[in-house]
């Protein structure tokens, strides 16, 4: 299954890549899709997701897709064994709804916030894959980093970046992502909770 060109990871990167490329060039495509609270009092509910296909520029996209490339694969071998095959596609649609759940509440009534890009549902993955390879290195900017030394990082960034609010790229998201991602996949196999504690402990280095 992972040896398929064209899973479902990759699938979700090709469409991500061609919406967001086509939103950069079309400001009236990118503001019917982006995450604006006024558009779900009017009952535009499909935001909650397609606010996960654009994204604020191409270095953001980029970060997004080649992260969910990396890891997308080895969570959808996990996923596909539910839901019919398309447990990872629902995984990562949900994620992008639990991501932006509680910014929404937070920002229901103001009509200068807004939000973009795949962030939440790339967290979840990211996390995910953390529960199952806490110390396999992940390269940032070609730097190698333990995964768990990257979260922890990834975190204090994410909470950093949310302060300082200065784009329409919720980082907030991100963090709520991230939870959804590690919760979930405990439900569905809680013996996880022993092996990332165990592979914890068990420092490769």
């Amino acid at each position: 299954m992972l040896g398929l060109p064209f899973n479902h990871t990759v699938t979700i990167i090709l469409i991500t890549v061609v919406i967001s490329l086509i939103a950069f060039s079309n400001q009236k495509v990118m503001n019917r899709l982006l995450f604006w609270p006024p558009a779900l009092q009017r009952g535009e509910y499909d935001r909650f997701i397609s606010h996960g296909f654009i994204h604020a520029d191409g270095a953001h996209l980029l970060f997004n897709m080649i992260t969910l490339f990396f890891f997308g694969s080895v969570i959808e071998s996990f996923y596909r064994q539910y839901f019919f095959d398309m447990g990872f596609v629902l995984f990562y649609l949900s994620g992008l709804i639990a991501a932006i759940i509680p910014s929404y509440l937070k920002h229901k009534h103001d009509t200068h916030w807004a939000s973009l890009g795949a962030s939440g549902a790339v967290s979840a993955v990211l996390f995910a894959y953390i529960l199952f390879e806490p110390w396999k290195l992940i390269f940032v900017f070609f730097i190698p980093v333990p995964a768990i030394i990257f979260a922890v990082l990834y975190v204090a960034y994410s909470i950093w970046s949310g302060k300082r609010g200065n784009s329409n790229i919720n980082h907030s998201a991100h963090l709520w992502g991230a939870a959804y991602g590690i919760v979930m996949t405990i439900i569905l196999e809680p013996k996880l909770i022993p092996h990332f504690l165990n592979k914890l402990l068990d420092i490769p280095f």
